[in-house]
């Protein structure tokens, strides 16, 4: 299976995103193989790193964010992934214009399987403080188990239908 995790810049959210996921299924599916990356649905940042304090925060959480470099959502990536997920609506609309019908990659939201917390979108923190970075953190963390339940149920390793998709 291939994951993509779609923000506009691709220097915060998304690669946080990636940065999560990948941690929570090598600790908690291994058995799953999965192709994680991220993407952004502008092209503001192409080539940079993630933004520094999104490294910092992550971290602390022993997550390495330092090898990521932002690229811009294509076309062809809704042929190449099965999941495209988006940290919020306005990047979900702009991931389907970039789509332009193409593809066979399910486009949704990161939260979308989320029963956990109430929130549906991941808030952008780049313009805050600190708090604005945790608070993505805790949410892409709490979304991570859920969407690996869905993963799951689609691969056929779990009889049990994922409960808010």
């Amino acid at each position: 299976m291939r994951v993509l995790l779609v923000c506009m810049g691709n220097i915060c959210r998304s690669p946080t995103a990636a940065g999560v996921l990948r941690q929570v299924l090598a600790r908690s599916a291994p058995e799953l193989h999965v192709e994680v990356d991220s993407a952004g649905t502008d092209a503001y940042h192409v080539g940079e790193a993630p933004d520094p304090r999104a490294i910092a925060h992550a971290a602390r959480r022993g997550i390495d964010l330092r090898g990521g470099r932002a690229r811009r959502l294509t076309p062809a990536d809704f042929e190449h992934f099965d999941w495209i997920l988006c940290m919020d609506a306005a990047n979900r609309t702009a991931a389907r214009r970039i789509a332009a019908g193409r593809g066979r990659a399910h486009l949704g939201l990161y939260l979308d399987y989320t029963t956990q917390r109430a929130e549906r979108e991941v808030p952008d923190p780049y313009y805050g403080g600190p708090d604005g970075f945790e608070t993505v953190l805790d949410l892409l963390e709490a979304g991570a188990l859920e969407l690996i339940g869905e993963l799951r149920r689609v691969a056929g390793s779990s009889p049990t239908p994922p409960q808010g998709a």
